[in-house]
């Protein structure tokens, strides 16, 4: 299936999905004939197809760091990538939750509201600082892999592609194995895609069987505001930086990663969708596997533009609809913490409840609030994704391009898209 007949594919399979999610919310999930789709078909179908694509996260983040971090020769270039890749993140992640907050002042989505939050909402404690930054390092990179944890990975990815660099002949070697290796697990991506649309399908239907359209217009001012930064986000702060950094057209970026974007709606994971991510980037976007392997699995990793965006806005709604006043303080705090721990509280379960538990226990709030807007967030978990997806793709061609790893014909090429 050519690569435009799949990206067509998937956004009708949303589309449909979504269509026939709202009409069984309306007529309701529990009746006769649509319960066993929305707890059976829907769920198995879309959970399989997730399933099948986190299973090749880990071997493809392994093999494509290693093969990366390898190929360089010079490992202080690395180090200058890594540099470049990190302050990139944490650059567009300030700036994210700047945008939001100023909007969400602006607009007030709040005002008017009487909520009520008294009833308890859970959220997992944030790890101390000291335990996040032990854990970066693994003490058994087996152990890692078979509980996913993606910094860990990398850590150990790089450690070995620096080791394959230095060992002369036997890194060679290892570094061809890898090369081939890594073609296969590419190939595997492929042939999964071919099922993709099926599987965007069900976890549509599913999301909008459960969620619906009244839980949108309960919280519509909120709900439309957060896609309103995120858009805004994503087609004026990355399409600047883009342009600004690269010199190259916007329109062909966002044309490439189309599919990299539905699908990440779909899935509301950046893991899930990190497979493809990876391919468009080194074969679609021009990105060379020295700069991409590095850069993309990262931003899936600590790349929270979206959360950031959601923390901005919930804050200041959260304080209009109870009136109280944060002052100007309060919303700097928000700004340093949402963009310091964007890193600092990565791979944690549930890592965007506990980042804005923690800015509300900061600035007075009361965490039993983030209940209200719970109902909404996994619609908006959808849009996030993409745009975080997005974000990823757009530093790794800048970082490429500034390293020269950047293939010019690629990107250029409208075949691919």
């Amino acid at each position: 299936m050519k690569s435009a007949n799949l990206t067509r594919n998937i956004l009708i399979g949303m589309v449909l999905g979504a269509a026939l999610g709202v009409v069984i919310n309306m007529v309701g999930p529990a009746t006769p004939g649509f319960a066993w789709l929305v707890d059976g078909v829907f769920p198995v179908v879309g959970r399989i197809f997730v399933k099948s694509l986190q299973l090749l996260v880990v071997p493809l983040v392994l093999l494509s760091l290693i093969c990366g971090t390898a190929s360089l020769n010079d490992v202080r270039r690395l180090g200058r990538i890594g540099l470049k890749t990190v302050a990139f993140y944490l650059a567009t992640t300030a700036i994210a939750v700047s945008t939001a907050i100023v909007l969400a002042v602006l607009i007030r989505p709040g005002d008017g509201l009487s909520l009520d939050y008294t009833a308890e909402f859970a959220v997992r404690e944030s790890p101390p600082l000291t335990e996040v930054i032990m854990n970066v390092f693994p003490s058994n990179p087996f152990a890692s892999m078979a509980e996913g944890n993606m910094l860990q990975i990398i850590v150990f990815a790089i450690l070995f592609g620096v080791a394959t660099c230095l060992a002369g002949e036997p890194g060679q070697r290892v570094l061809r194995l890898a090369n081939d290796l890594n073609d296969i697990v590419m190939k595997l991506v492929m042939l999964l895609m071919q099922i993709a649309p099926f599987g965007v399908f069900a976890l549509v239907a599913r999301t909008f069987a459960a969620e619906g359209l009244p839980a949108i217009l309960a919280l519509g001012k909120y709900f439309f505001l957060v896609v309103g930064v995120l858009l805004v986000h994503l087609f004026v702060t990355y399409g600047l930086l883009f342009r600004v950094c690269t010199g190259l057209s916007v329109r062909t970026f966002m044309r490439k990663v189309r599919k990299v974007q539905l699908f990440a709606f779909s899935t509301a994971s950046s893991n899930a969708t990190l497979p493809l991510t990876l391919e468009t980037v080194e074969h679609r976007l021009g990105v060379k596997p020295a700069v991409g392997a590095f850069t993309i699995p990262l931003g899936a990793t600590i790349n929270m533009d979206g959360t950031a965006i959601l923390q901005g806005v919930a804050t200041v709604f959260i304080a209009q609809a109870l009136n109280v006043d944060i002052g100007v303080q309060g919303y700097l705090m928000v700004v340093l913490m949402a963009t310091l721990s964007s890193i600092g509280t990565a791979g944690v379960p549930g890592v965007g409840l506990i980042m804005l538990a923690m800015v509300f226990q900061q600035v007075g709030l009361p965490v039993a609030a983030i209940g209200v807007i719970y109902g909404v967030d996994r619609l908006l978990d959808m849009v996030r994704t993409a745009v975080n997806v997005s974000g990823d793709c757009v530093v790794s061609v800048i970082v490429a391009k500034s390293e020269g790893e950047f293939d010019f014909d690629a990107f250029a090429s409208v075949g691919d898209d």
